[in-house]
């Protein structure tokens, strides 16, 4: 019998149905490879284990052959495979279970493998969006927020804005279409925030009986 954590979810990287007036504008998650490339440094782990393995070899010449000593330093490079491995498959769970919204009055991240949580953000708490785009078209939005609004690094990471620790800024992180979803933002923010705020005003005879 199958189970799936987020049956619970009315809609999809929600945790209720949204008010009336407010819709879903775009919702997507992190492309897990580059997620791994850039959160969990996947290039640079396996090099670091093909340096290893390649000074192996070169010390180990002293006292073998070349070929000896290729098969005695094999060990790093093993090693490198499944570590880069774990790496891979960590950034597959995290993409997986991330999703990204963009409605008319907010975005929204549900993220988190083993521990779920879901970050609301109305357009009225977000200073500024940094777009970190690529040459595939992925990219990271990173949302600076205003006031004394705090987010744990620790728990959002890799879902933030590298070594943004003391001032924690969530992020849509290696989103494939990132401008796109850049411009998006944009223009539903500056709707939201330009949005004329409606107060009722008492008539004269509400005023009167007062």
């Amino acid at each position: 019998m199958s189970h799936d954590d987020f049956d619970v979810e009315p809609i999809k990287g929600l945790p209720e149905h949204l008010p009336e007036g407010e819709h879903i504008l775009w919702q997507g998650s992190p492309d897990w490879w580059v997620l791994a490339r850039e959160s969990l440094a996947l290039y640079w782990v396996g090099g670091y284990f093909v340096v290893l393995y390649l000074w192996r070899v070169i010390v180990a010449t002293e006292t073998m052959s070349l070929p000896q000593a290729a098969v005695a330093s094999s060990f790093f490079l093993v090693l490198g495979a499944v570590v880069c491995a774990l790496l891979a498959v960590t950034s597959l769970v995290q993409a997986k279970a991330a999703v990204y919204t963009v409605t008319n009055r907010r975005v929204v991240l549900r993220i988190g493998a083993a521990l779920t949580m879901t970050l609301n953000l109305p357009y009225t708490w977000i200073g500024n969006a940094n777009l970190d785009l690529r040459k595939s078209g992925t990219g990271t939005i990173a949302f600076e927020l205003m006031g004394t609004t705090r987010f744990s690094y620790l728990l959002c990471w890799p879902h933030v804005r590298p070594w943004r620790i003391a001032r924690t800024e969530p992020a849509f992180r290696c989103i494939p279409d990132a401008a796109k979803v850049a411009r998006l933002i944009a223009e539903a923010a500056e709707t939201r925030v330009s949005e004329p705020k409606i107060a009722r005003v008492p008539d004269e005879d509400t005023l009167a009986a007062e």
